[in-house]
């Protein structure tokens, strides 16, 4: 997809002033919140958990050309074939070979958030080919030349009216007098209609949850028997996956599932988990005849070793952008790119430049919520401070941003001047603020009251109220030891 997150501030403006937007985006809260807790409430043991998946992955980005190494082995010892790819265009380009070795017309897709990584979908249709998505949240954003806007519940930001719309609009060989008033009729008609496309695919594509090395297995995690269609009908499943998707074992594989659906959905685990490990063999009844792997890196080899290392643990639950108030105030379409929210925040500026999106790291109130919920322990807000750094660094900022900056830093860096200003500036700020204790605009913070009231000061600064609570502190009483 296209990259627009240099216009996020202007997507916001947008997006608050949407109300279908807004009424949608209710529901993430509502949705995913509460169910979360309540399912890791339910394991006692969900912290050692994730500690034990924290170890897991840190263990495999250390080793990770090892695990590539041995992955490969038995993919190929199955009789699948794994291909690398450097970048967008190297995966699109070995899909293609494929598609016109087994001369494909039809491509039906499981979820995969790499295929909108690379944008498959558009690059299959300016070469002939009918991409075809199952999911059906996907399948409904496909009906409206969309992106996701979450990377588990791709179409959280549309309404039960906005999706009946769209299959009038669409299905329009159907009874026009159908009740279409209900989830349940929503999912029939799109069930009815998808079913028929399995059996017609050349070509099946999932992602991967994980990958194997110990066996050379894909795992996909899945709500719906889309995934399972997908990968068994096609006459060839190609799995489109990341680096970091290696795993050692299925057991380390296993560990990681308990905290995954909890995470994501507030599950104890997603309605189907599927495990494929090459094509047909000779007594199997069904499945692919050729098994094939993508395995992309874009970006993430240059990530290992960095200050950002620690975004490869991600396992694409949503949890950070589940309890994130950013992305409930403007959805995921807001960030302009595949990976929306706290991660989008740091993974994007890793993919694609911190000069094409270095306003989604400052996307953040640094409440910390993502961190606390995330089931590898990414720590996200110290990942978007560092991106601030290079986009300081880079002079990417505006030039009244980087003055401003300065000279806080100059006074930050003089404790003596820095209290005497706060000193003198507190009580007036607090005057000026007036009986509201607000500014609706103020000179020299545009760029904030543009957006948002900033708040005034009480009065005094931390430090007059920490040394007058230290002169009032009563002494402390001895106690009398008994004889």
């Amino acid at each position: 997809m296209q990259i627009t997150s240099h216009a996020f501030k202007a997507n916001s403006v947008k997006a608050l002033a949407d109300p279908e937007l807004q009424r949608a985006m209710g529901n993430v809260e509502k949705g995913f919140i509460g169910k979360r807790q309540k399912a890791v409430d339910l394991l006692p043991e969900f912290d050692a958990l994730r500690d034990s998946a924290v170890a897991i992955k840190n263990h495999t980005l250390k080793h990770l050309d090892l695990y590539i190494e041995a992955y490969v082995k038995r993919v190929e010892a199955a009789g699948g074939t794994v291909h690398f790819a450097e970048d967008a265009d190297h995966a699109k380009a070995i899909f293609l070979s494929i598609a016109r070795r087994r001369k494909a017309k039809t491509v039906t897709k499981g979820k995969t958030m790499i295929s909108e990584e690379i944008g498959l979908n558009a690059f299959l249709e300016e070469n002939g080919i009918i991409p075809v998505e199952t999911d059906l949240g996907e399948y409904i954003i496909q009906l409206r030349g969309e992106h996701p806007s979450h990377i588990i519940a791709p179409a959280v930001h549309l309404t039960r009216d906005q999706v009946e719309a769209d299959f009038r609009r669409v299905h329009t060989h159907l009874d026009i007098g159908r009740n279409l008033t209900e989830p349940v009729t929503l999912l029939a008609e799109a069930r009815a209609i998808l079913r028929q496309k399995y059996g017609e695919a050349d070509i099946g594509v999932t992602g991967a949850n994980f990958l194997v090395a110990e066996t050379g297995t894909s795992v996909i995690v899945t709500n719906e028997g889309n995934g399972d269609l997908t990968q068994l009908l096609g006459k060839c499943h190609v799995v489109l996956a990341s680096i970091e998707k290696l795993v050692p074992t299925l057991e380390d594989t296993a560990q990681i599932l308990r905290i995954l659906a909890r995470s994501a959905t507030g599950q104890e685990m997603s309605v189907y988990t599927s495990f494929s490990t090459g094509p047909k063999r000779a007594e199997d009844l069904d499945g692919p005849e050729e098994y094939h792997v993508i395995l992309l890196d874009n970006g993430r080899s240059a990530m290992l070793g960095t200050e950002f290392e620690e975004m490869l643990r991600c396992i694409r639950c949503g949890a950070c952008m589940n309890h994130c108030p950013v992305y409930h105030a403007v959805g995921g379409h807001t960030y302009g790119s595949v990976y929306p929210g706290p991660m989008g925040a740091v993974l994007t500026p890793s993919l694609s430049g911190i000069h094409k999106a270095g306003h989604l790291p400052n996307a953040s109130t640094f409440c910390g919520r993502c961190e606390s919920v995330c089931p590898m322990k990414i720590p996200l807000p110290k990942m978007m401070r560092h991106w601030r750094e290079k986009e300081f660094e880079q002079n990417l900022q505006p030039k009244p941003a980087r003055a401003g900056l300065k000279l806080w830093a100059y006074a930050a860096r003089r404790p003596k001047l820095y209290r005497l200003a706060a000193s003198i500036g507190m009580p007036i700020l607090a005057r000026l603020g007036g009986a509201k204790h607000r500014f609706a605009s103020l000179p020299l913070a545009g760029g904030w009251t543009k957006w948002r009231d900033l708040p005034a000061p009480e009065g005094k600064t931390f430090q007059q109220q920490y040394a007058e609570a230290q002169r009032h502190r009563a002494p402390a009483q001895t106690a009398k030891v008994p004889a």
